[in-house]
């Protein structure tokens, strides 16, 4: 369409024609990876999204291969004991088009972050970009890397400590699949979204929005909040909130770092360019 027009020369209804495009370019990714998912229902179901309830998941066999390393057995995982049902009639099928959604939205990030950078970049100011460049694979690097540490590391620590927990010997765990599914979702999604935060931090420096030692002054409040977080987008068990809240704040701590090499250099620029003067 209008990629090779000059950003210059493009009006108000012309650079909103240009995002409804790559809008739409981002939403038929989402929408092709969705459909590609819900086609191998099979593969996505048993291998994917089943994968943390069954005995072996990689992330067990690791437990187990450490438990034995360590000549122990307390984190070996030998049963999960629950069952999945369906207790409505819509239900097995509305899960089958959400989980491929998810999964469209998880596959197309990438490209639809692309999109949207594509449509913001030409609008920055040269140093801007400079600042940004990598932009796209950060954010992917990122995402991916929680949304992996999601699935592998919170979500069967989850199902394990949920299917195990009970009040009473009589009372049975039969979760419904899409109290099941919508969990495993959530944690996975949550987990991509929170490892952007060195990404967010480095945006906010860049525009001295925040200091290093701003976030040290606040850092108590950055573990409640932290703390609040994990506790809203985990299931209501301490084990998940811990697993999920330690790396956000390690990811804290790193973007600390971050923060002050970022400061430094905008530093050394404005001096650079006081000298010019």
């Amino acid at each position: 369409m209008s990629d090779h027009k000059d950003e210059s020369e493009m009006s108000f209804l012309d650079h909103l024609e240009e995002l409804r495009w790559h809008i739409m370019r981002g939403v038929g990714s989402v929408l092709f990876f969705a459909i590609l998912a819900f086609l191998n229902k099979k593969f996505v179901f048993t291998v994917i999204i089943l994968g943390p309830s069954r005995l072996d998941f990689p992330t067990y066999q690791w437990l187990c291969e450490l438990s034995n390393y360590l000549n122990t057995d307390a984190l070996c995982i030998h049963s999960l004991p629950f069952t999945i049902q369906s207790r409505t009639m819509t239900g097995q099928f509305a899960m089958h088009i959400m989980s491929s959604a998810v999964i469209g939205l998880i596959c197309a990030f990438p490209y639809t972050f692309w999109e949207i950078w594509r449509f913001i970049k030409p609008g920055l100011y040269n140093n801007e970009k400079s600042a940004t460049t990598g932009a796209t694979f950060f954010v992917t690097l990122l995402f991916a890397t929680g949304v992996l540490f999601g699935y592998y590391i919170v979500s069967p620590l989850a199902v394990n400590f949920l299917s195990n927990y009970q009040i009473d010997e009589s009372i049975l765990n039969e979760f419904d699949v899409t109290s099941y599914i919508s969990t495993i979702a959530m944690i996975v999604l949550s987990g991509g979204v929170m490892f952007q935060l060195p990404m967010v931090v480095y945006v906010l420096s860049k525009s001295d929005l925040i200091t290093p030692e701003g976030m040290k002054q606040y850092r108590r409040h950055a573990i409640v909040v932290i703390l609040i977080i994990s506790a809203i987008i985990t299931p209501p068990d301490p084990v998940t909130q811990v697993m999920i809240a330690g790396p956000i704040y390690m990811l804290y701590e790193l973007s600390i770092h971050i923060c002050a090499r970022v400061i430094k250099k905008n530093r050394k620029e404005a001096e650079k360019a006081l000298r010019k003067i």
